[in-house]
């Protein structure tokens, strides 16, 4: 049998498959932290636990509208309003089944043969499989350390060329935990404009956010660039939803009404209960997000200062997320413990082999300079395996 020739272009997401593997030493005995899982440890809020509840308890298990019922479409519309001063109607907003499921129909509706999209990097791993997918071309674009990793915009001038469709903007950023400034912003939505291309804005962390920095959209830097801007955005990391697969775009009309359509031949709806849930999440009480945000913080500032205590790491302090991205290249070429390390691979692959801590390589990300460690788990995992990766390493 012959596969189909996209299949060959792809490649299982890194971080699932290193967590996979971190799971298969579990089972098999061995005493594994994973720092590889992208997910907060939190439970979902029981409120909204219980209005999903309700929604099976009232017979709401059937089939819904394919893009999603008005009520949640209502929720989302309002909180774009509140939270980002951006006004949608209904038929501008697309739920989906996770915002990777979002971010796949928005690369089937706008990508083809011929058009290139620019990813910087680092990058989250599936921006570029997506690209590929769809028969299109990732043009990546490396970021700086010292510019937090902001797209430099003379850099995407110069990537710039007759196909270029789109851009992908994720802030704040998996791997890195940083985020895109205002300035940045507004010099990147002027040659958007200019050159007549798409922004693809990733902002799943939105509201996990440090330190007073205030989370921009681009699609408010004004009408022109708001009208070339998909919003991705979800419940799975600010509400502790993974599970419940809910996603969201808020975006131009004719490209949401053919997302939907491709939503209709794929998955159709959402799960019905999960909307009703979700409705709870976006309308309810917030009070847990504060509680859940004052644990990461407590988390990142411990994590940060333990990696860049350690010799030969360097770590920026992330503003949001819940991923620290330590730069471990002043440790390549040594050996430890016997084993050589060359790179971002066989330095996640020695830790998770010998210090039996799970990371994931920044090779997955596009930067080998790099390993990105998660602190959505507890402070006790936290001590234990930075104690275990501290050990390996003077071992």
């Amino acid at each position: 049998m012959r596969l189909a020739e996209r299949t060959k272009s792809i490649k299982p997401s890194p971080t699932l498959a290193m967590n996979s593997k971190a799971k298969a030493l579990k089972a098999a005995g061995e005493d594994i932290t994973n720092f590889g899982v992208g997910e907060p440890d939190f439970d979902t809020p029981e409120n909204i636990k219980d209005a999903a509840v309700k929604a099976l308890k009232d017979g709401f298990t059937k089939y819904t509208a394919v893009g999603g019922i008005d009520e949640l479409k209502d929720a989302i519309i309002g909180k774009f309003k509140k939270d980002n001063n951006l006004d949608y109607e209904r038929d501008e907003i697309l739920v989906s089944c996770g915002a990777k499921h979002s971010l796949y129909n928005i690369a089937e509706a706008l990508f083809g043969p011929g058009d290139e999209v620019i990813i910087p990097a680092p990058f989250w791993v599936s921006y570029p499989d997506q690209v590929l997918l769809n028969d299109a071309k990732p043009v990546i674009v490396s970021t700086d350390e010292s510019d937090s990793f902001q797209i430099d915009p003379d850099r995407l001038k110069d990537a710039l060329s007759s196909k270029t469709k789109a851009l992908v903007l994720n802030s704040p950023s998996n791997p890195t935990g940083l985020a895109y400034d205002r300035a940045t912003l507004e010099k990147i939505a002027e040659l958007a404009i200019e050159h007549d291309f798409y922004i693809i804005s990733d902002e799943i962390y939105e509201k996990l956010v440090y330190d007073g920095f205030e989370h921009v959209s681009i699609a408010t830097l004004g009408e022109e660039i708001k009208k070339r801007t998909i919003v991705v955005n979800g419940l799975s990391k600010s509400h502790s939803m993974t599970g419940w697969r809910i996603g969201f775009t808020a975006g131009p009309k004719d490209i949401t009404k053919a997302m939907t359509n491709i939503q209709s031949q794929s998955t159709s709806n959402p799960t019905s209960f999960a909307q009703k849930a979700s409705v709870e999440a976006l309308n309810g009480p917030q009070d847990f997000l504060p509680l859940m945000m004052a644990e990461f913080d407590k988390r990142r500032k411990y994590m940060v200062g333990r990696l860049n205590d350690m010799e030969g790491i360097s770590c920026k302090m992330p503003v949001g997320a819940f991923y620290a991205f330590p730069n471990v290249s002043a440790l390549f070429g040594k050996s430890y413990s016997g084993t050589e390390v060359n790179n971002s691979l066989e330095m996640s692959t020695f830790l998770l082999e010998s210090a039996k801590v799970a990371t994931v390589p920044g090779s997955a990300f596009g930067d080998d300079k790099f390993i990105r460690l998660s602190y959505a788990t507890s402070m006790d995992n936290i001590e234990k395996g930075l104690d275990k990766f501290e050990a390996a390493l003077k071992g």
